[in-house]
Order: C-alpha cells, then structure tokens, then sequence
C-alpha cells in the first residue's frame, strides 16, 4: 500500500514537508509506502472548465497536475499540505488542487474513489483552521473518506526547526499517520474478506434556477 503526500508550499523542505515527513516516518514504521510529491514553484494557472480534460482525461496545460495523476492512480491514500497564505491554502496548491480534483471528476477515471485522504496546514500562528476547512472540502465531494487526528492536523512555526520543537503539532502528525495506516489495513482486510464497495448512482445535478 502507498499514500503519495503533496507538498503544497513554494518551499521544498519548509515547514510543511517537515510536518509531512513527520507523518512519512510513521506511515512506514506502520508498513506503508510513502512519496513526498512536491507542486513545485513554477507558476501554476487555475482551472479555466475549458473541459478538455473530459475528451482527453488530462489536463491542457501540462505541468505537475498531470504528473501527480499519473501517480495517483497507483496510491491508496493522500495527505495534502498547504502552508497558511493570508488565511487561507496557498494559491498555487489552490489551483492545482481544482484542477487535479476536475480533472479526474471530468474524465470520469474515480481516482479518488473511496482513497482516504487528509489535510496537513502549517503557520506561523493563525489561519490553520480555516485553510484546514478548505481543503476537506475537495475530499467529501469526492467520496473520499477523511482520517482524522487527535487534534486538528496543524503545524505551527516559521522555520522548520520551530516546527520540530512543536511537541503537540508533531504529536498529530504521528496519530494521523498510524490512523491512516489502521483504516487502508482495515479498507484491504475488508475487500479481501468479500465486502463489496458500495453500489454507486447515477450523478443527479438540481439548479437552485428552474424554468
């Protein structure tokens, strides 16, 4: 089993892969295959619904979004990361998070389907929980089931070593970890056992604007 974990911040080894490597640690102390995927600083653009990635199952501009696809399909689970920016996710794990998410509901590939995932946010001090709502959100669309901790998953810190003396924030990340690693051994036990996932239909879409 692997769970792939984005690293959403403009740094590479900041404090958001430290909360990240963190939980790598534990997943493998627990038997499971970890990748740290990082999005990179190159600029990333926004979803445009060209739609295009509905005929193609890729995305048109072709960057680190249809580099992560082609990994998720062989993952079994997901933690993304974000650092806190004005509040918020920051804007470039932002626009890849929409178009990864569009992406793969336009091309109808699930690659998300029933895959547990969870959020990770790092800060100097505020915005955690707000950047941390946001991000669950691209999950429960998705029907992914979302592993939780003992607290909410939140580092705090200006400098990966201010997050290494975090005691709680690592803490979480541990718990997250060994969490997630109990629900994918349950999800494989449960399958191998003969549960069957369940029956799937069809989308219905209601506008709040009717004729």
């Amino acid at each position: 089993m692997k769970v792939v974990l984005v690293n959403g911040s403009p740094h590479k080894k900041g404090c958001t892969h430290t909360a990240l490597a963190e939980i790598a640690t534990t997943l493998k102390k627990e038997g499971i295959e970890t990748e740290i995927f990082w999005i990179g600083i190159k600029p990333l653009a926004g979803c445009t619904a060209c739609k295009s990635c509905a005929k193609n199952g890729r995305c048109m501009f072709d960057d680190t979004v249809n580099e992560f696809l082609d990994i998720a399909k062989d993952a079994d689970g997901f933690i993304f990361g974000s650092p806190v920016h004005f509040a918020a996710a920051s804007g470039a794990i932002t626009s890849f998070m929409d178009r990864v998410f569009f992406t793969d509901l336009q091309s109808g590939k699930q690659t998300f389907y029933l895959k547990p995932a969870a959020a990770v946010v790092s800060a100097r001090r505020a915005g955690t929980t707000a950047t941390f709502d946001q991000l669950n959100k691209y999950f429960t669309i998705s029907e992914m089931p979302v592993i939780s901790s003992r607290y909410w998953n939140m580092v705090h810190g200006a400098q990966p070593e201010d997050v290494e003396k975090d005691e709680e924030g690592l803490q979480t990340m541990r718990i997250l970890a060994r969490n997630m690693a109990f629900f994918l051994k349950c999800k494989e036990a449960g399958l191998k056992a003969g549960v069957q996932l369940p029956v799937r239909e069809e989308t219905v879409f209601t506008n709040f604007i009717r004729d």
